[in-house]
């Protein structure tokens, strides 16, 4: 498939899970969740979904919630591409852990 296509394509889907997560967390305090990339699968039936959470310590309980979740945000996103795309992407989750990496260099550097 034509790379602009998927790039497009993974644009849109990080675009719309950003605020479906951003809706979703909004009523819990002190817990913010970014979608920092989307990878999706050339025959568009898997994307890989990296989210950055902060605070960075609750990451694995939020990831394993959202993974539980992960069919009724698939059904979400499904409601608002449901005009643009014909098949919706099965969503993996990942935690981006590079913000976490680059402070762990930075605090390094500064000893």
């Amino acid at each position: 498939m034509d790379n602009t296509r998927l790039n497009k394509i993974s644009r849109l889907v990080q675009k719309e899970l950003g605020e479906i997560f951003r809706e979703q967390t909004q009523s819990i305090n002190g817990v913010l969740v970014s979608v920092t990339s989307v990878r999706v699968s050339p025959d568009l039936s898997i994307a890989r979904v990296n989210l950055s959470i902060f605070p960075s310590e609750k990451g694995r309980e939020i990831l394993a919630n959202i993974t539980d979740q992960s069919s009724q945000v698939r059904f979400a996103l499904g409601n608002r591409v449901g005009k643009q795309l014909r098949r919706i992407p099965e969503l993996y989750f990942y935690i981006d852990d590079s913000l976490d990496y680059l402070e762990r260099i930075d605090e390094l550097l500064k000893k």
